[in-house]
């Protein structure tokens, strides 16, 4: 098996781990943001002008229109009663610019979210097709990615894989979870990797997770559909659809109860979490020019604005291998 296609099994990697498993790469020196996407590189390899990680994707554009319950979670502009216009971007897992939608490293599929605010700014929110993170911090992510590039199929066992997984048990099961074909981007539920801290105009603060939830229901291709689909076919239907009518998703933001983990994204929230509506996202059109927006676009974790901060160091740690991957695309 090959490091390419163990982590295209493994693409799915992405969920909880806790404090208790993050035995070996404790005491491993911290990440740096060049390192991050160093070992994102060692495994997809180097593409020129591509991201570093979900290299395909579709650009499309729409409009956020918050619910009624959205400001008394935050004072964050787009939470207001103004409808905010987004630039939205789906796309495949891999750092492979053209891989085919239909392998396992296109899994878990991303969405991310421009809000262009009133003054000019931006916020931003990246996420993903599977509620859950393999590791808990950016150095055991390295570590993973790593152990990935070095575990190909003429790796002596136990390959540098088995043994990182072996000490983290969550990334094993999040290698190992089935990740069906969707009919559509607009049929996957999507969530938010970290955790929040949210204030409103009273001072009062809550910690949350966002989940982007499909009006269309979350819905796969049975198996023999799914092998008939082309490469290609995600961007295709995306098209098709919003030319069709708006596609529309709920934004909702998931509670942490107190003894909840909220700087360690490998533990999930169990589902009987509170939740509240923060609004409704309404995707409307492809962009005029896909391809050089896809240049262009650089959606960050930690692209916050007012009511809204970090509550996990993990999003700064992206944040920065972020930037990184954009300056070297753009070299």
């Amino acid at each position: 098996m090959s490091a390419h296609y163990s982590i295209g099994a493994a693409a799915a990697l992405f969920t909880p781990l806790t404090v208790g498993s993050v035995v070996c790469t404790a005491q491993a020196a911290k990440a740096t943001p060049e390192q991050a996407v160093d070992a994102l590189n060692g495994v997809f390899g180097v593409h020129p002008g591509a991201r570093a990680v979900h290299a395909k994707g579709v650009v499309l554009n729409g409009e956020f229109r918050p619910a009624a319950s959205a400001a008394a979670v935050s004072t964050a502009p787009h939470l207001q009663k103004t409808t905010t216009p987004v630039t939205v971007r789906f796309s495949d897992f891999a750092g492979i610019p053209d891989i085919p939608d239909t392998e396992g490293l296109a899994r878990p599929h991303g969405l991310a979210i421009k809000f262009h605010l009133p003054d000019g700014r931006d916020t931003d929110i990246v996420a993903h097709s599977f509620n859950g993170f393999p590791v808990a911090t950016t150095t055991e992510l390295r570590d993973l990615f790593f152990a990935l590039a070095k575990s190909g199929a003429s790796a002596p066992k136990p390959t540098p894989l088995d043994l990182f997984l072996e000490s983290h048990p969550i990334a094993k099961a999040f290698l190992t979870a089935p990740k069906p074909e969707p009919e559509s981007f607009a049929t996957l539920p999507y969530f938010g990797v970290n955790s929040f801290k949210f204030t409103n105009a009273a001072g009062v603060a809550v910690y949350g997770r966002y989940q982007i939830l499909p009006a269309a229901g979350t819905i796969y291709l049975p198996p023999d559909q799914a092998e008939k689909v082309g490469p290609d076919y995600l961007a295709g239907e995306i098209r098709r659809r919003v030319a069709g009518g708006p596609v529309t998703f709920r934004l909702v933001l998931q509670f942490a109860k107190p003894g909840d983990r909220i700087d360690d994204p490998s533990v999930a929230w169990p589902d009987d979490r509170p939740t509240v509506e923060l609004g409704t996202l309404a995707i409307t059109s492809v962009a005029a020019d896909s391809d050089a927006e896809e240049r262009s676009l650089l959606f960050l974790p930690g692209a916050l604005t007012e009511g809204i901060e970090p509550s996990d160091p993990m999003i700064q740690d992206r944040t920065a291998a972020y930037h990184v991957s954009f300056q070297r695309r753009n070299q």
